[in-house]
């Protein structure tokens, strides 16, 4: 077997083939410390696709070029989306630890073709209709709200107390969920990404409630995300409305909770960025922008499987093979990563942090996360202008995740006391 060959015989995985293929274990600790270092490392030794190994050294195969991470995204037909055509089933334990996000489901992240065309652009109507200056208008309430909690004790964690918030918050009034079910719907979807027991239950709980959202939507609509789903030409079933919710809830909550903690981090930490502090609006969508080349909250996705025998970055790829997107290692491929030490550069977005084609997040889903985000940052550095680290900045520690890369706590520090909403908000959160 050479290099260039898939970890596979006869379609049976190489249990211990790490050595035999040179495949790159993606498991255990450590990942999280520099996973920049990793995909040069990765590149510098396998090129722009790698043989890998999952969780239990279930074998597949990595994309860390840009261009072949646009090659396998523009083309659906051969490197597809349904879970069911891998190979490998008959070796994944029921207690996979990646089940969850390969496990087919009857949604839009595991539909093609026709099927998938039908219900994302109902999903992408139905966000379009999404006015972007009430929704900035949302976005700073909230924050507010949740700022005004703890702006008077000097001290807080943002990504507990703020950033993995506010996310949540948005989408809960876009949603029209009742506003006395939202605290038990954040506990439950926080416990829902716990690695415990605890973790299935909680995730159940929340379908429960969307399900009885939908139920209440359709017998009474409003100007709301549910409402208009039901509502679309493309006659969606209750079922399919509910777990396609569930898909965009989960989609904008943790990445939009990472990219805030994610660009307010780099805000604090770099230099370039500290005289915009106290109001430079501009460097706010600059640090917004280069998180998403350098610090992607989506790190990597699983996947697609190839739909039949193929090439790809010089490798041979077989049907049914598994390819993890490296949407990081492709921001990162040196032939496309921008130089921002360079004007002009911040404006580049030619990234892949919200995938590409025709599965990339659904127009105008990014531009909605951008709205909460950049409204997260300002508002927080509106209200809080003097906002310092409270530990060095090497003491911040990150989730050890492949797949997302987010902070597991941001303490910082101000002055502590009551700071009033600015003027300039005021009137437009009175107008409702």
């Amino acid at each position: 077997m050479t290099d260039q060959q898939h970890p596979t015989t006869g379609g049976c995985p190489l249990r211990a083939g790490g050595a035999d293929t040179g495949a790159v274990p993606l498991y255990g600790a450590g990942l999280s410390a520099d996973p920049a270092r990793l995909y040069h490392e990765m590149r510098a030794h396998h090129g722009t696709v790698a043989p890998i190994l999952l969780d239990g050294d279930i074998p597949g195969w990595f994309v860390l070029g840009y261009r072949e991470l646009h090659q396998v995204t523009s083309n659906p037909e051969l490197f597809a989306r349904d879970s069911r055509r891998w190979h490998a089933w008959e070796h994944i334990p029921a207690d996979w630890p990646l089940l969850p996000f390969v496990g087919h489901q009857p949604s839009v992240m595991f539909a093609e073709g026709p099927e998938h065309r039908r219900r994302a652009g109902a999903i992408s109507e139905a966000l379009a209709a999404i006015d972007q200056f009430e929704l900035r208008g949302i976005c700073e309430r909230l924050a507010d709200g949740l700022i005004d909690d703890f702006a008077g004790s000097g001290e807080a964690d943002l990504m507990s107390r703020y950033a993995a918030r506010l996310p949540l918050l948005v989408i809960a009034e876009l949603f029209g969920f009742p506003h006395t079910e939202v605290p038990a719907l954040a506990a439950d979807i926080a416990a829902s990404l716990n690695e415990d027991d605890g973790a299935i239950a909680a995730h159940q709980r929340v379908a429960a409630r969307m399900q009885r959202l939908v139920v209440a939507k359709r017998a009474a609509p409003g100007a709301d995300v549910p409402s208009r789903l039901l509502a679309h030409p493309a006659g969606l079933a209750e079922a399919e409305v509910v777990i396609d919710l569930l898909v965009v809830m989960a989609a904008a909550q943790q990445p939009t909770a990472n990219w805030i903690g994610n660009t307010l981090q780099l805000m604090l930490t770099d230099d370039r960025f500290a005289l915009g502090l106290t109001g430079g609006r501009r460097s706010v969508g600059q640090a917004l922008n280069e998180v998403l080349w350098h610090d992607t909250p989506t790190q990597n996705f699983i996947g697609r499987w190839a739909v039949r025998d193929t090439q790809l970055g010089g490798r041979r790829i077989r049907a049914g093979d598994l390819v993890i997107l490296g949407l990081a290692a492709a921001n990162s491929d040196p032939q496309v990563r921008p130089d921002f030490s360079e004007a002009g550069a911040d404006g580049n977005q030619a990234h892949m942090s919200f995938s590409h084609g025709e599965h990339a997040c659904p127009h105008p889903a990014p531009e909605i996360a951008e709205v909460i985000a950049k409204a997260a940052v300002e508002v927080l550095l509106d209200r809080l202008p003097d906002v310092v680290l409270a530990v060095p900045a090497d003491a911040l520690v990150w989730h050890p995740s492949l797949w997302m890369r987010g902070l597991v706590s941001l303490p910082v520090e101000f002055t502590p006391a009551y700071t009033p909403i600015p003027a300039t908000r005021t009137g437009a959160l009175g107008s409702g």
